[in-house]
């Protein structure tokens, strides 16, 4: 299976990926990375914090955003080069996600597409914002 190549991308297109951050999710986070910040995993340190409760990794967040470069838009076999990120508000354990990626800009003679990456909560508050510098993959010969 491949994703789009740069010739079957339209500047505005856009897809998104949706999914519900779960206290596993965020647990399996930490021990992957390794980053145990008790803003992450413990309750009482965490009431005492701004947010007022545990939040999920901001990078887990952002996450969600390579989850549609990489399945959908542009797809597999997509390069991911670069990401800036902006994190506009913390995501609590039940939030639903929805990271949508447009985009804005090709660069054919490069083979490089700039993407608008944006996360909102269910609440339909901007979570996250960013811009992505991908590599779609190269279409195959014989691929209509």
């Amino acid at each position: 299976m491949q994703g789009k190549s740069i010739d079957e991308i339209n500047i505005g297109d856009f897809e998104t990926f949706e999914k519900t951050i779960s206290e596993t999710d965020v647990y399996l986070y930490a021990g992957i990375t390794g980053d145990f910040n008790p803003a992450h995993l413990n309750d009482q340190a965490a009431q005492k914090t701004i947010f007022k409760g545990r939040i999920a990794h901001g990078l887990l967040t952002a996450g969600l955003i390579s989850a549609v470069l990489g399945t959908i838009l542009p797809g597999p076999g997509t390069i991911y080069l670069e990401q800036s990120l902006s994190f506009k508000k913390p995501v609590y354990f039940g939030d639903t996600i929805t990271a949508k990626v447009t985009i804005i800009e090709k660069l054919v003679d490069k083979n490089i597409i700039i993407c608008e990456t944006v996360c909102l909560n269910d609440r339909n508050q901007l979570v996250v914002t960013g811009i992505a510098k991908v590599m779609p993959p190269i279409k195959a010969e014989g691929k209509a």
